[in-house]
């Protein structure tokens, strides 16, 4: 049904790119394209208005950056999921888009096949990272681990032994179905166990979650 499709807004300065990545999300029957921006600003103003399921935003556009705008939609609609599509493979562009809030950083190198399916996984839940990104994410961890070591050890917020579970869960990348499925509790009670973990360490999206967990090392990089 119409009401059950996924609302999104396209957000790049590239008009030819625009309007090929909505003619290809408007072949997919679950799929709504609500509107388009040609830059930050307009995709701020347009997301107030409809209030997206997921906004696909690029990084560098003219008015106002897609990291600025991304931080400045999830202070408005926290609901709306950001997918960054962009060409910046920019180390400071991925972690300047994670801690605004994006739930995926994809580079335009995606088959054009697959964006369905990742605006379908960051509405789900998942945090997505282009492969070719995932090694410099990986490295930023690492920088920050050390950089972390060499400060003196300030006590992390307290969780409770189940949100702890739950964070390392979701630094797995598990959504909230498979979260619920694992430790055998309901989805809202999965939804309400992550809501307190952001609170209590002060952040604000899934993705900074798995940063925490890694700089915490309660997830082991392999």
């Amino acid at each position: 049904m119409a009401d059950d499709r996924i609302r999104i807004l396209i957000a790049d300065d590239h008009e030819l790119f625009r309007r090929g990545l909505r003619m290809v999300l408007e072949d997919e029957d679950d799929i709504e394209v609500l509107g388009e921006a040609g830059d930050g600003q307009a995709a701020v103003e347009l997301a107030r208005e409809h209030a997206p399921d997921v906004v696909v935003m690029d990084v560098r556009m003219p008015a106002l950056s897609g990291i600025e705008a991304a931080r400045r939609i999830k202070e408005e609609e926290p609901g709306t999921k950001i997918l960054v599509l962009t060409i910046s493979d920019e180390e400071d562009d991925l972690y300047e888009a994670i801690k605004a809030g994006a739930n995926g950083y994809l580079l335009k190198e995606i088959s054009i096949d697959e964006i369905g399916n990742a605006v379908r996984s960051v509405h789900g839940g998942q945090s997505l990272i282009s492969p070719s990104m995932a090694s410099k994410l990986l490295d930023e961890f690492a920088a920050m681990i050390k950089k972390d070591e060499e400060k003196e050890q300030v006590p992390a917020p307290r969780l409770t032994p189940r949100e702890m579970e739950v964070l390392q869960h979701v630094a797995q990348g598990m959504n909230n179905r498979e979260i619920a499925k694992a430790l055998f509790i309901s989805e809202n009670t999965v939804k309400n166990h992550v809501r307190n973990i952001l609170e209590k360490l002060h952040l604000h999206s899934r993705m900074e979650a798995v940063v925490y967990a890694v700089r915490e090392k309660l997830l082991e990089i392999k």
